[in-house]
């Protein structure tokens, strides 16, 4: 038995070096789960750049915007700024919104029925 392995209840199988838990069933092991890391949620650099340039285009101009968030809920204001995951706007409050929680967002004064 590998010393690491058995550091943490486990075995590796020889055949394939993968870590096998042991079964209540005699001479039969289970293999571990594995997930994969959510890379493929990663958008292309096409659609990347041109959502980075229409972030920037309205965090320069401080133009007002309506932000629907994926459960129906609005929030208006203006971009301050934004990173990889997070968008922050200023309105009456200050709030920092997940992009993955935004449904679509509209300049004010646009009509932003879907």
């Amino acid at each position: 038995m590998n010393t690491q392995a058995a550091l943490t209840g486990m075995e590796l199988d020889a055949a394939s070096a993968t870590p096998v838990l042991p079964s209540n069933r005699t001479g039969k092991r289970a293999s571990l789960p594995f997930h994969f890391v959510n890379h493929a949620m990663e958008e292309g650099d096409g659609h990347r750049h041109a959502e980075l340039f229409y972030l920037q285009k309205q965090i320069q101009s401080q133009t007002p915007m309506v932000i629907v968030l994926a459960t129906g809920d609005r929030v208006e204001g203006c971009i301050e700024w934004y990173d990889r995951r997070a968008l922050k706007v200023r309105g009456r409050e200050k709030v920092l919104i997940y992009k993955s929680a935004i449904k679509y967002m509209y300049k004010v004064g646009e009509n932003g029925a879907v």
